[in-house]
């Protein structure tokens, strides 16, 4: 009977897996990931609400901002650009930043409700199936919210970028959520629960916003705005994006944004980008080694 416990546990072991079968964790991993993805869209199924609220807030703003500025002088935010032109990369970054931001709350409530405990003792090939699961199902979740936002800005005026210009978005904005999600999801498993989650989402949405270039250029602000504004992340997004709606014309060695201390250019911001997704990957690992490990 001792030895049909032990094997049996064994069997059970997330490690014993680990050892067992090296060449199939990649698959078990994958397939993990997919079924864990399956129930947050299942639950979004269920409440559509989070879907709709994340297309009707951005889609006010870009109608709201668009009036409160309809009448400015021509040529305020430069020749031939009108405000829905100017506003919609902000609300584009904006809106992929607010959801990505959102991305630890369903991994809190699997904290709070006892689920994420189960999954814990599972028998999974690698417990990063969980953070990848909501990882994937955050950028989907992204996607379409941001193609809504591309075809009601093409509808107000903003125009569309080209195919190319769609695929640079694309990447700008996978960017900004993989390392705004990663950091979300490190602070799901660091708080103590939801309230402290959600305080810190609402404290910090809004001011990230306005210090940004999202809704005024950077010449428009004081100066100590505009420092503020060129050490803010989601201006290093904004800024190439609103570049590909200025211009149709645009190569990597466009130069799309003048910060205080220097012009840079569409690889140069990308960079910048992707080392900003690496710190938020790389201070979240110990944390995830110690709640998942």
């Amino acid at each position: 009977m001792s030895q049909s416990i032990v094997k049996t546990d064994t069997i059970f072991s997330p490690d014993a897996n680990l050892e067992a079968e090296p060449s199939g964790n990649f698959a078990n991993f994958v397939q993990e990931t997919t079924a864990l993805t399956k129930r947050l869209v299942i639950q979004l199924q269920r409440r559509p609400s989070t879907l709709i609220a994340g297309i009707v807030q951005p889609f006010m703003w870009l109608v709201l901002f668009g009036a409160l500025f309809y009448k400015a002088p021509q040529g305020l935010f430069g020749n031939d650009i009108n405000y829905a032109q100017f506003l919609a990369p902000g609300i584009i970054v904006f809106t992929a930043f607010s959801g990505a931001l959102n991305a630890g709350l369903p991994v809190m409530f699997d904290r709070e409700f006892g689920f994420l405990n189960r999954l814990l003792v599972a028998p999974l090939s690698t417990r990063y199936s969980i953070v990848a699961a909501s990882t994937v199902y955050i950028m989907g979740l992204t996607l379409i919210q941001t193609a809504v936002i591309v075809g009601a800005s093409a509808l107000l005026g903003a125009g569309l970028p080209s195919l190319a210009g769609l695929g640079a978005i694309a990447l700008v904005v996978f960017l900004i959520v993989l390392s705004v999600t990663a950091l979300s999801l490190g602070l799901a498993f660091a708080l103590p629960g939801h309230i402290e989650l959600i305080a810190v989402i609402f404290v910090t949405n809004l001011p990230l916003l306005f210090a940004s270039t999202a809704l005024a250029p950077l010449d428009f602000m004081a100066n100590w705005l505009q420092i503020v504004a060129s050490l803010n992340p989601l201006t290093y997004a904004i800024e190439p994006i609103r570049y590909l709606y200025m211009n149709a014309d645009w190569s990597l060695n466009s130069v799309v944004f003048s910060s205080p201390w220097a012009d840079l250019n569409f690889t140069a911001v990308l960079g910048l980008l992707t080392v900003f997704s690496a710190i938020a990957l790389t201070l979240i690992q110990p944390l995830l080694k110690r709640r998942l490990g």
